[in-house]
């Protein structure tokens, strides 16, 4: 049996009236050389009569108990004999070049173990105006990882021997979900990271998205991967207290903040973050990334000092414009 290049990677829990459509999307690219490994875990509804009826040579079909969307995917990892792993919710549509495109800039860029692509954003099956565009070089995407997740998880292709190395996706119920985040930042201090321009994937926002399920919310975990993300940056074996602050700031976890938060020493922490980020990418316009994230969370901490509701429609302001101009991605 020939290996293909890529082993795509597609988990079911519940999805039954979603999954054709993906399904289908994977099956009408135009780049022809992969597996698709469809992981049926534990669904309650009708998926797996649904997915027993799919006929393709290249789908591989496994029905298992139900372990979570994390060991799932680490599960279809195991499986997959291609060279690239790419990633595709049920619930999700790729376009027929996605494939082609992110083979392209893989094999050309060797360098680079994860890949990702903007999205458009629909609503079940109606189109918005709405989309995901993140930054697309890889110290953007480094200083943004130490905040957010600047990457939509289903539009991801990512080196199998990459991934591996890094141990694949965390099943600690301590820091998963969210899952891909944790995994993106590991994988950002490994190699290089980057997200194609093109909208190559369409995001469909549904009730019963798999990536969606689970406990939330998941603040706890978004403040402590925030916080490792920054302390090592700064070479910290643990984040420190100004640290943990900025990353309690940003999430809006205000019960996690210090007595007395130091917003100069918090400023400082991102501005010495995104000056050894700048310095690792020249070419980069991490150093405006840094000064707007700066100006964000200060807004971000005159709002809470003060209970001032009159500064939030300031706060959203400057957090607008930032994205409009693509210094923020969140």
């Amino acid at each position: 049996m020939t290996t293909p290049l890529i082993s795509v990677v597609l988990p079911v829990y519940n999805g039954a009236g979603d999954v054709e459509k993906a399904v289908d999307s994977i099956l009408t690219q135009t780049f022809t050389d992969y597996e698709l490994i469809i992981i049926n875990d534990g669904s309650k509804d009708d998926s797996a009569s649904v997915l027993e009826s799919l006929r393709d040579p290249r789908i591989r079909l496994y029905h298992q108990d139900n372990m979570g969307l994390a060991g799932t995917l680490n599960r279809g990892i195991d499986l997959a004999r291609g060279r690239y792993i790419a990633r595709q919710d049920q619930d999700d549509l790729s376009h027929p070049e996605r494939f082609a495109r992110q083979v392209e800039f893989l094999e050309n860029n060797p360098e680079h173990g994860l890949l990702g692509t903007a999205a458009q954003i629909w609503v079940g099956d109606t189109p918005t105006e709405r989309a995901h565009d993140h930054p697309t070089e890889h110290g953007a995407l480094s200083f943004e990882l130490l905040f957010n997740n600047p990457f939509v998880h289903s539009s991801i292709m990512m080196r199998k021997a990459t991934v591996e190395a890094v141990g694949g996706y965390t099943t600690d119920a301590a820091r998963q979900p969210p899952e891909d985040y944790e995994l993106w930042s590991r994988m950002a201090r490994r190699g290089r990271v980057a997200n194609l321009a093109e909208r190559l994937l369409i995001y469909r926002e549904v009730p019963a998205s798999m990536s969606r399920t689970g406990p939330n919310p998941f603040m706890e975990r978004l403040v402590l991967i925030c916080a490792e993300n920054i302390a090592a940056v700064l070479g910290q074996r643990e984040p420190s207290q100004y640290v943990l602050d900025v990353a309690a700031l940003t999430h809006s976890a205000l019960h996690r903040l210090s007595p007395r938060p130091d917003i100069e020493r918090m400023c400082q922490v991102v501005r010495d973050a995104g000056q050894r980020l700048a310095a690792q990418s020249p070419q980069s316009d991490v150093p405006q990334r840094m000064e707007a994230r700066i100006q964000s969370l200060r807004h971000q901490y005159l709002i809470q000092k003060h209970n001032m509701s009159w500064a939030r429609p300031i706060a959203r302001a400057v957090r607008d414009f930032g994205r409009r101009l693509g210094i923020l991605t969140r």
